[in-house]
């Protein structure tokens, strides 16, 4: 990925795991119904579980089936957008107007919201004003699919009453 996407570590992670989870079904289906497999398929099921809550772990920033944990959600990507360079970027607004506390936050809330495809995606086309084709390009996925992923996060910005 180009260095415009400034992708934070979670979002990375989780798109990796993401990936292993797919790996870990395509082996499980290429198994048979003989004894043994059906004892890697016991192990297998084990470790999509495994992957699966370190997914939802970084997702949320709380511990999986915890009551207690990280108060606020998406906790680490938070900290990561925070950190973004392209943040103080959204202090341009017409009138050379900056954002106060409570609407910078209202902003990582909706970005925290946001799939780490959905903000890659979002963040590329508002921020960096690229075209469905070059994020497509650089994230090496199809059009259709970028243009799903900014209306998904649009969608999440109209439901939170921003706009």
């Amino acid at each position: 990925m180009g260095e415009k996407t400034k992708d934070n570590w979670a979002d990375k992670l989780i798109l990796e795991y993401e990936q292993s989870k797919q790996e870990l079904y395509k082996m499980k289906n290429n198994l048979g119904d003989s004894l043994l497999d059906q004892l890697d398929k016991t192990q297998i099921n084990s470790m999509i579980e495994t992957v699966q809550e370190a997914i939802d772990w970084m997702s949320t920033g709380r511990e999986p089936n915890k009551i207690r944990g990280i108060d606020k959600k998406a906790a680490y990507q938070r900290m990561a957008i925070e950190d973004m360079d392209m943040f103080p970027s959204l202090e341009i607004i017409p009138q050379e107007r900056k954002l106060d506390e409570k609407e910078k936050s209202t902003v990582l809330n909706i970005l925290a919201e946001m799939t780490p495809r959905q903000r890659q995606c979002f963040l590329l086309h508002t921020v960096y004003a690229q075209s469905f084709a070059e994020i497509a390009e650089e994230l090496n996925i199809g059009r259709s699919t970028v243009q799903k992923h900014i209306e998904r996060a649009k969608s999440k910005i109209c439901r939170a009453n921003v706009v």
